[in-house]
Formats: structure tokens, sequence, C-alpha cells
């Protein structure tokens, strides 16, 4: 969505959205509306591909905790990754934002947590290990991209192992 691209706290930019201001207002009845459509779009679309990418799909919760691993090291997706620190960076001035946030990241916590569960580990220390997945998951797609290809992916899996060993 182009819109995403839009600062919370600038005016509408016509040229940019690609349409006119009647057909902007078709649709919103202002910009706080054409913000809470993208707060929206953006929490429901990121919950929707949680759900997608945790359903173990006849695989066991190891399995897809690497698989979850592979999707978002092995390949990275810059434009996202931009769209999810601008909401985040946004969210630290609105509360709608920020719910917004808290609600995928409720998700992505909940899902993680369950595999952990079902790995035997008790719910408090799911939770922890959930935790630290999505703290390495995000951390990692902004570290070491001046090492070279091999020496991150490397790294990635050693710290990947260290999340799904068996006494995790």
């Amino acid at each position: 969505m182009t819109s995403m691209s839009l600062a919370a706290d600038r005016p509408v930019n016509w040229n940019v959205l690609g349409v006119t201001k009647g057909g902007f207002y078709r649709r919103f009845r202002d910009r706080a509306a054409l913000l809470d459509g993208m707060l929206q779009s953006w929490s429901k679309g990121r919950i929707a591909a949680i759900e997608a990418q945790t359903s173990l799909d006849g695989t066991t919760a190891r399995e897809r905790l690497r698989a979850l691993i592979r999707l978002y090291s092995e390949r990275m997706n810059t434009e996202g990754m931009a769209v999810e620190l601008a909401i985040r960076q946004w969210a630290r001035a609105d509360d709608n934002a920020a719910a917004a946030v808290a609600s995928v990241d409720a998700a992505r916590l909940k899902n993680v947590g369950q595999f952990y569960r079902a790995t035997g580990l008790s719910s408090e220390q799911a939770d922890a290990q959930a935790f630290l997945f999505y703290c390495f998951i995000f951390g990692q797609s902004l570290l070491f991209l001046e090492r070279g290809p091999r020496k991150r992916a490397q790294l990635v899996a050693k710290s990947a192992e260290k999340l799904i060993e068996d006494e995790a």
C-alpha cells in the first residue's frame, strides 16, 4: 500500500496517493480516517500473515520455528521492514498506532509461544522464549549487514540453534 509511506504527521499529498481530492473524500471522511484505515489494513494483514506462517500443517513445533527463522533471515524484505519500523515509530507518539502494534505483537507472541509450550516448556518459559525469538527475528535483520553473506548465515544458524534446542 503506497499510502503506508506517508508520514503520520504530514498533510495528505494527493499525488502520492494517486487519487484526486474528491476521490479521497469519497473513501475517507478526513485524514484521521485515512490513518485509521492504514493501521487497520496493516494490523489485519500482519495478523493474517502470522496465522498463515504459524500454521503447523503437519510439521512439529520445532520444524515450524526453524521454518519461521528461515523465512525471516534468508531473504530480507526491506520494504516490509521499513513499514514495520515506520509504524513502530508512529506508535511512540500515537495511541491508535500503539494499539495496532500491540495487537500484532500479541498475535506474534501468542502463536510462537504455543510452539514453545508444545516442546514442553511451561507457559512462563514459553512466553519468555517467544519474546526472545522475536527479538532475534527483528534484531538479526538490522545487524551484521556489513559481514559477508556466508558469515552472516553461519551466525544466524548458530543463534537459531539456541532458540530451538531441546532445553530451550
